[in-house]
């Protein structure tokens, strides 16, 4: 029964333990921070407050001012909500235009393009980038603007999945990376990031993986900037069908874009798609989902578009999963009920057992002491004989003896013919004094045998009526009719003749005692017959 037992619950666990494949407390840990979401959000939101507090309570503000702002704001919300990003992006266009200032009418088009290239608006992406003055920018502009048109061409290539265009698009992009790393630090963010993924799509993974393993592991990035690392290093382990490393690091961007407050991700997207190949449908589901509000809360058409083509593959396979479930739980619930009704139909049985067993205890118990009762009565029955066989063998003895002296003084008187000295020698005889000598052997003998005969005697009666010995008297005869009912002499008849009392005497004196007892007459006898021999 343990054993199907068991194997129920290995059945039943099994699923899931599979699915997870060792990942359960990363994806603990994810979903802890998504119902923190909110609390990250709500952040986010406050210094989005401050900024707009900070314009709306400054009297007169500059362009410059508006500008900074305008530019903070811009950086909140471009990976938290596309239309606001979009409205700053164009405010930011506006004041450069009022400050007549082509540096940043330049820069607030990269960001425009930014935008847009989250959008999915490839052509508009670069119809706002190609415009830009690139010598009006600072480098650090430079740079960004660079890596903002090859990530552009990059992502244009593999929408494009064309033999074709795609090889132009990817060759185009790693000029532009080229340019972009020539004005980075060897060893910022930037420089191993885009060499990254120029390496991926040149097809040097072996450097490709450094470089973003550098970045993951060895780096102190912020939040962003680790999922962004951490997802493209996935999408690598993904093609090179090593899911289990991939879905590792697609939960850690993932709780990053939660805590950055990224609603323009990619990572919960793709842990969704390969959950659902690894068989976890629940929690692709739960993150799918996850997946389409934050791209509802973000706006972009792009992105709502490629999670509302993912959601519902893993949401039927969920109908499937839970169906599953459902006829699996039911199956279980029935084996579970027949195996309840086996375990009450044994329950049944060891009761009755058990209850029979309790009876035969019982048998046994009451038997082995009536035995033991029985073998003590026998002990005591065998000493009593023990010693009045040893007593009455010394008094025959006596007796014998005394005989045999009176019978050679007889024979002495007849032999020389004095006849008178006979009548002598047989009025020397003392009757009463043979019969007193024998009761107090009789009285030694049984106080050996039962020496708290008297004090237990006793105890049947009130202190007035306890028996009060002489001095040098062992029993009398109140005691000496009860001692030989004590022995098993229960005849009146027969006890009157050793006392040498009539019978009705003997009748007076046990109506006569029992009446003053503290107990019934009836139990009387039986409370003398429980006084214990030694």
């Amino acid at each position: 029964m343990k054993f199907i037992l068991a194997l129920i619950i290995f059945l039943f666990l099994i699923r899931p333990a599979m699915a997870v494949q060792g990942h359960d407390s990363l994806l603990t840990k994810l979903n802890d921070e998504l119902a923190s979401k909110k609390n990250y959000d709500a952040a986010k939101i406050k210094r989005i407050e401050k900024l707009q507090h900070d314009l709306n309570d400054s009297d007169n503000p500059s362009l410059n001012f508006k500008y900074h702002i305008y530019l903070d704001l811009y950086e909140e919300y471009k990976s938290f909500n596309y239309d606001k990003a979009f409205y700053y992006a164009q405010k930011l266009q506006q004041v450069g235009y009022l400050l007549k200032d082509p540096a940043k009418i330049a820069y607030s088009r990269i960001k425009f393009g930014f935008i847009l290239l989250s959008s999915g608006m490839f052509k508009e992406t670069f119809d706002s980038l190609k415009i830009v003055n690139v010598k009006l920018l600072d480098n650090s502009a430079r740079r960004e603007y660079y890596f903002l048109i090859a990530r552009t061409y990059y992502d244009l290539a593999d929408f494009d999945k064309d033999n074709y265009y795609t090889p132009i698009y990817n060759t185009r992009a790693d000029k532009y990376i080229d340019s972009g790393a020539s004005l980075s630090e060897n060893n910022s963010f930037e420089y191993l990031y885009f060499n990254g993924l120029k390496y991926i799509k040149t097809g040097n993974i072996p450097k490709a993986i450094t470089n973003l393993k550098t970045l993951v592991y060895s780096y102190h990035l912020t939040n962003h900037q680790f999922a962004v690392a951490a997802s493209t290093l996935s999408d690598i382990y993904i093609r090179n069908n090593n899911p289990d490393n991939a879905i590792g690091l697609l939960i850690s961007a993932a709780i990053a874009d939660i805590r950055s407050s990224t609603k323009e991700e990619a990572a919960m997207t793709t842990l969704a798609q390969q959950l659902q190949k690894n068989g976890d449908v629940k929690n692709a589901y739960l993150f799918i989902k996850q997946a389409l509000d934050d791209a509802i809360y973000y706006g972009a058409r792009q992105r709502k578009i490629q999670v509302s083509a993912i959601l519902p593959i893993i949401a039927g396979e969920r109908i499937t999963y839970v169906e599953e479930q459902r006829r699996m739980l039911f199956f279980y619930a029935s084996l579970l009920t027949v195996l309840a009704i086996i375990v009450v139909v044994f329950i049944v049985i060891i009761y009755k057992q058990l209850q029979k067993l309790r009876i035969a205890d019982k048998v046994i118990l009451e038997a082995n002491h009536n035995l033991q009762e029985s073998n003590h009565s026998l002990n005591e029955a065998n000493k009593i004989k023990e010693e009045y066989i040893g007593y009455y063998f010394n008094l025959i003895s006596e007796y014998i003896n005394k005989l045999e002296k009176f019978k050679r003084s007889v024979d002495n008187k007849l032999t020389t013919k004095r006849f008178d000295d006979i009548g002598i020698i047989v009025n020397n005889i003392n009757l009463t004094k043979e019969r007193e000598e024998l009761f107090i052997n009789f009285d030694k003998a049984f106080l050996k045998l039962f020496p708290n005969f008297v004090e237990s005697y006793n105890a049947l009666f009130a202190e007035e009526n306890h028996v009060k010995l002489l001095p040098n008297q062992l029993l009398n005869t109140d005691l000496r009719i009860f001692a030989l009912i004590r022995l098993g002499i229960s005849d009146t008849e027969k006890i009157a003749h050793i006392l040498e009392y009539s019978v009705n005497t003997i009748y007076n004196y046990k109506a006569r005692i029992k009446a003053k007892s503290l107990i019934s007459n009836d139990e009387f006898e039986e409370a003398i017959m429980a006084i214990k021999a030694i």
